[in-house]
Parts: C-alpha cells; structure tokens; sequence
C-alpha cells in the first residue's frame, strides 16, 4: 500500500470488473438479442466470436506499440472501445451489425490487456504472479454481479439494456479516473534481474515457450466455454429452470474469486505459477467429466464453481507470470504473443460450440474436455523444462 503507483494500480482492476461483464453480457442475455437480432442462440454465439476475431486482429501489434508508446494510452483506447461496444449492442438490428461491436470489443480487449498487464507488473516488480493473478478477482466480481443485476432487471420487467448503460457510466468515470494517474516507468526489472541474475536464464521458446503461449488458448477455451454455455447447459442437460440456471455463473464467479486469493498467496509464498497450470487444468478436466456424466442441479452448482476455482481462477495469469520468468525481456511482447491464443480461442469455441449446442448442449462439454486435456499435457511440458531451466540456472548462479 506504500506503493505511490497504488491509485494506478486500483484504476486499473476496476476496469476489469467491467471486462468481466462484457465477456459474458451477451450470452447472458441471449434470450432477448436473439429476438432484436432476428436469429437463433448459434447466431448469438457467432456475435460473440467477434470479441475473438478483435482481439486476434491487434493484440500482438499493441502489445509491441505497449513497450514503445506506453500503457497509459493503450488502457484509454480499451476503455473508449468497451464504451462503443456497450452502446452499439443496444442499437444492432441484426447480427452483422452487432457483430461488427463485438469486434471493437475484441480490440478493446486487447488494448486493455496489452496497457495493463505490463504496467502492473512494472508496478509491482517483486510480486508479478500476485499483481496479474489479482485482474482475475475483478473479472470474477463482474461476472458475479451480472447475473444478479439481470435477475433483477427481469423480475421487475425492466429493459435489458439498463445493465449495458450502467457498464457505460463506470468506464466513463473510472476513465476520467485512469488520464489522471501516472505510471511507472515501462520495463523496471525485480532486484536479481538488475544483478544480472534474471536475465541469465536460459529457456527454449519453441519447446516451454511454444507450450505456454498453446497454453493461451486451452486455458481461455476452458473457462470460456463454460461462461457462455453453463446457463443453457443447466436449463437443457440439468433441467434447472431459467433465472437458476443463470445463478450458476455467479457460483462460477465465486469459485473464480476465492480462487484468486487462495493462488496469490501460495504463489506469492510457497508455489511456483508453473505447478498451479498442471494441477487446477486436471481438476478442471475430472469436473467437466463429472458434469458430462452426471447432469443434475446438485451436480450443476458443484461444477460450476470448482470450475470456477480451476479453470477461472488464474491460469492464464499464471501461464503469463511463468512466460514472463523464462522470457524477462519485452513484457509488451510476452502479453501479445499469449494473449493473441486467449483470442484465438474466444473465437473458434463459440463458432464451434454454437453448432454443437444446436444438435446436443453435452458435445459442449465433450469438446471442452478434450481441449482442457490437451491444456494439461502442455502443462506437464511446461513443468518439466520449467524445473531442468532454473535448475541449470541455479547451477550456473552457484559456480
């Protein structure tokens, strides 16, 4: 709390409140865009692999204009795009148009991540598995909150859209918050780092580092496919009825939340980043299983938030922290080539589950499992170079 780039800091998890919302708004309310689009749920999910297809299109070129330019400006482009997004959804007549938003949300993503990322680990040089793990507690207080928000807007048969104009008046003000603060300067390395300790280290990106930035997309696959499909998941497999169904991202939220605070702490004290993408993606795979095989409310709710724990929890943070221990140099460009997976995947999971979902909602769940299984066998690569580098490291340090 010493820190004097703290209001910064505070600014910038605020804004991921409202990224969490925007992640899950549309599937959310899929009910009342499939009527003002004129289509079908497959329709909707086309609409949101548009938030994919943005993030694909600039995420690694801002997070190289990142290391040149700054974090500032690229945190008040994601604000300004998410501002349109909002606004744009709510006067799309049709899919192509709504899908065209979609995508400056994508693109919004991406400038937010590629400002922020960065700038928290420059802000908090010695505890960046802490710093970066700690967005996903604001994600996961957004994700919380929506579903009770539209549960309120629909007992009360108020317009849906009343939740889009309150995402609105919050990235405006904390925007107005945002030009104020100043940042840290860009690339301040941790103490061993400036010993010429860190920089040493010798890892092979096409081996541990291909794996994580692979790691990128089954990780996001992972969680994103549950968001966007949990609550037709419940009502249709589970046979819950609507506003329960919706409840159960709220119990994924707060798997995620908890989650949060249990990995910074082990992370910051007892746990390297790398064993935490192993374990929780193996919980992950065991509970997506359980839910496939056994699809009751009980089971539901269970799922929901041990993926939520798991899956939602911080391993692509931690898939990050750890890219960022192996490859020091260029946090702009790490960000980027991690994150251009992460959209990859919020693209081609909704396209594809949106057709799964029209024959059987449980071949959602089949397709998530392979990819998550394919997620824990990157992991295990990921670990054992991830130990044999630092070990050969520390050798070098000690001699």
């Amino acid at each position: 709390m010493k820190n004097k780039y703290m209001p910064a800091a505070i600014s910038l998890y605020i804004n991921y409140i409202i990224q969490g919302i925007s992640a899950i708004i549309l599937a959310q309310n899929m009910e009342f865009l499939t009527g003002q689009f004129h289509t079908d749920k497959a329709g909707v999910a086309y609409v949101i692999s548009g938030l994919g297809i943005g993030k694909l299109l600039v995420l690694f070129i801002s997070g190289v204009l990142s290391d040149r330019f700054g974090r500032k400006p690229f945190v008040l482009l994601g604000i300004a795009g998410y501002v349109v997004f909002f606004a744009g959804i709510l006067f799309s007549p049709n899919v192509a148009v709504a899908f065209i938003f979609a995508v400056i949300a994508g693109i919004a993503n991406s400038f937010l991540d590629s400002g922020t990322y960065p700038a928290l680990m420059e802000t908090f040089p010695n505890a960046t598995g802490t710093a970066n793990i700690i967005i996903k507690a604001f994600v996961a207080l957004g994700q919380f909150s929506l579903p009770l928000m539209i549960s309120f807007v629909v007992s009360n048969n108020l317009y849906f859209g009343y939740t889009f104009y309150v995402c609105i008046g919050a990235l405006l003000i904390n925007g107005i918050f945002v030009l104020r603060q100043k940042y840290p300067p860009m690339n301040v390395a941790k103490p061993a780092a400036a010993a010429g300790g860190e920089e040493t280290v010798k890892a092979n990106f096409w081996i541990e580092g291909l794996a994580l930035i692979l790691i990128g997309f089954t990780s996001t696959a992972t969680f994103f496919i549950i968001s966007v499909w949990l609550p037709t998941y419940g009502q249709e497999a589970a046979g819950m009825a609507a506003n329960a169904s919706r409840q159960l991202i709220s119990y994924y939220s707060i798997g995620s939340l908890v989650a949060v605070f249990i990995t910074a702490v082990l992370v910051k004290k007892w746990v390297k980043p790398a064993t935490f993408i192993l374990i929780y993606p193996l919980i992950s795979l065991a509970c997506l299983f359980l839910l496939w095989a056994n699809p009751t409310p009980a089971i539901a709710v269970f799922s929901a938030f041990v993926i939520g724990f798991t899956a939602a929890g911080g391993v692509l943070q931690l898939a990050l922290t750890t890219m960022a221990e192996l490859f020091p140099s260029s946090k702009g460009k790490i960000t980027g080539s991690v994150y251009t997976l992460c959209s990859l995947a919020t693209f081609v999971c909704p396209v594809v589950t949106g057709r799964l979902a029209e024959s059987n909602i449980k071949n959602v769940l089949v397709f998530n499992m392979a990819n998550t299984a394919v997620g824990v066998i990157l992991a295990v690569i990921v670990l054992i170079r991830y130990r044999k580098v630092f070990k050969t490291h520390n050798m070098q340090k000690a001699a």
